[in-house]
């Protein structure tokens, strides 16, 4: 997945302000203890983060 496509499913999901503040200030122990901007600037691929993301915040499977 584009980074471009994970910022719209982020946008999508939660919202483009929630989205923002979600990728900036939460830490994903899923992701080593990451934000989601963090985790891709450590090369963490969009479909690992999404799949926290996902799992951290229960999105039901037919939008993952």
């Amino acid at each position: 997945m584009r980074h471009t496509a994970f910022r719209q499913r982020m946008a999508e999901e939660f919202g483009r302000v929630r989205a923002e503040m979600l990728s900036q200030d939460h830490v994903f122990s899923a992701l080593g203890g990451r934000t989601v901007d963090q985790a891709l600037e450590d090369g963490y691929t969009t479909k690992e983060v999404w799949a926290a993301v996902c799992e951290t915040f229960e999105v039901p499977p037919e939008r993952r």
